[in-house]
């Protein structure tokens, strides 16, 4: 049973930073590409950043230089620094686990609140 558990969110002043630690258990976790989602009030759930088993990284243009997403597979968890942060970046942020063979499993966490205040 894989689950997904999210930390890290808070209030925090524009221009600061945060760090969301997301911890996975009950899978192979290394060979997972993990993401982290993030949802606003009206508006659709949309890819920050993910990273593959391999390392690769990709990330939303609206968050390019300022976020970096990392993983530790020893410790089963994947982070998300935000840097520089930005009113419009608050949000529910989301962990999420694909499992990339053919028929493999996606799984998320229950998400973590991020606001950004002035």
């Amino acid at each position: 049973q894989v689950q997904l558990v999210e930390s890290g969110g808070g209030l925090v002043q524009a221009g600061g930073s945060l760090r969301l630690s997301c911890a996975s258990s009950g899978s192979i976790f290394s060979i997972n590409t993990m993401g982290w989602y993030r949802q606003a009030p009206g508006k659709q759930r949309e890819l920050v950043a993910a990273i593959t088993a391999g390392g690769s990284t990709n990330y939303a243009d609206s968050v390019k230089g300022r976020f970096s997403i990392s993983r530790d597979n020893a410790k089963r968890t994947v982070y998300l620094q935000m840097n520089s942060l930005k009113l419009e970046d608050t949000a529910v942020y989301y962990c999420n686990q694909r499992n990339p063979l053919r028929g493999g499993m996606e799984y998320w966490g229950k998400g973590t609140l991020v606001t950004v205040s002035s």
